[in-house]
């Protein structure tokens, strides 16, 4: 069998099929085995480049924005660190708190890792190299990022530990609220496709959905940050109010994964919203040379991961109060409003025959225009009611909107 240069991937999956064959084994047992074989290379893979390349990429990023050197100590340019900081935590002493639940306790930060390695399952990488092409990707990876959730609330009930219990119910509840702008927001992707798969998605896109849905985009990305616990929403650590949070008690390795699946977890939001909004793998030529597309994919998610650690070493933590008045009082309506608007546009669009594009994008810049006014009406009447004035007439409201003269 010749080796297809235009198509590698699959190349490589029947080279190994025909080899399996060969051996004598049926054919269910060769395709379980290729997708063991297939499951354990997509994990490995990323959680190396999650546990030690990413950890030393934020360090070192995260210390130039500080002024600072970063690793620069362990193997060339500081690039050993990570497997320094790993050895430390295997041989840091395993501790269980008295009256745990051991069970519970143990299993908590498993799942956390689980529940970021299972989203990367339905990524398309490059043309035909994913783990499964599901028809409800979009369902599947709001599923098992609730994994995530899970493992949170596991971990604060536990640990039989009051400030463990409490950094976790704040914890839940954040996730919780922001996961309804978040699963509202990815709604509209899905109307543009016409698909809940990810790869229909990726394919749909000739325009990336960024610029015909930026609203939407940025209402994820915020969300996403949210659900990560990532600054300036990273209430899950709380140092100086509850210690530390759901996972005070944990130490070692342990304490060890729930770091890793946070790292994880911020690198895979980028690889999500490449996947949504910037087109995944498509760029030109991709179609024609896959391997090209891998390389367009992975470089649009570091860009997304970079500024993600951006907004990281740039804001500064809000309080649990202001973190939850933004979700209710202004993403959540928000997106309702984008996926109310973007579905009797999108459908009066195909109706008419009009370019899809430039409608949409109008569409989004009035959302933009109408929510910085609603904001700045917002602000004013919080100013007066601080102020103690009185309430303005319309008169006055008009006279103002004018100004002097």
């Amino acid at each position: 069998m010749e080796f297809d240069f235009n198509n590698p991937f699959g190349s490589i999956t029947r080279l190994l099929t025909d080899l399996l064959l060969g051996l004598g084994l049926d054919q269910p047992l060769v395709a379980f085995i290729l997708a063991v074989v297939g499951a354990g290379i997509l994990a490995g893979a990323t959680l190396t480049t999650a546990g030690v390349f990413n950890i030393w990429l934020e360090r070192k990023v995260g210390a130039r924005f500080q002024d600072r050197l970063g690793p620069n100590r362990v193997g060339p340019f500081g690039l050993f660190q990570g497997i320094a900081d790993a050895i430390k935590l295997v041989l840091k002493e395993d501790i269980t708190p008295l009256g745990a639940d051991k069970v519970v306790f143990n299993i908590a930060p498993l799942l956390a890792v689980m529940s970021v390695v299972g989203l990367w399952a339905v990524v398309p990488f490059a043309p035909q190299l994913i783990g499964a092409d599901l028809n409800v990707g979009v369902l599947y990876v709001v599923a098992i990022g609730g994994v995530g959730t899970l493992s949170v609330i596991m971990a604060g009930w536990s640990s039989n530990n009051k400030y463990a219990l409490l950094g976790a119910l704040r914890t839940v509840a954040m996730l919780i609220s922001f996961e309804i702008p978040m699963v509202l927001v990815l709604l509209v992707p899905t109307m543009l496709a016409g698909s809940m798969g990810m790869v229909a998605i990726v394919d749909g896109q000739d325009v990336w959905y960024l610029l015909m849905a930026p609203v939407a985009a940025l209402v994820f990305f915020i969300s996403s940050l949210a659900e990560v616990g990532r600054t300036p929403f990273d209430l899950i650590e709380a140092e100086s109010e509850i210690v530390a949070g759901y996972n005070i008690e944990y130490s070692g390795m342990k304490f060890g994964m729930f770091m890793v699946a946070e790292f994880f977890h911020s690198f895979t939001i980028g690889a999500l919203f490449t996947v949504l909004f910037l087109g995944g793998w498509r760029g030109p030529g991709s179609e024609t040379f896959p391997l090209l597309g891998l390389v367009y994919f992975i470089a649009k998610t570091f860009f997304m991961y970079f500024v993600v650690m951006w907004v990281r070493y740039t804001f500064p933590r809000v309080r649990i109060d202001q973190v939850m008045a933004l979700n209710w009082k202004f993403l959540t309506p928000l997106a309702l409003v984008i996926v109310m608007t973007t579905a009797v546009v999108d459908k009066l669009a195909l109706e008419q025959a009009l370019p899809r594009t430039p409608v949409h994008l109008v569409l989004n810049i009035a959302l933009i225009l109408l929510t910085i006014l609603a904001l700045q009406a917002y602000a004013r009447a919080l100013r007066r009611k601080v102020e103690g004035l009185p309430e303005p007439e319309a008169g006055e409201v008009a006279g103002a909107a004018i100004g002097p003269g």
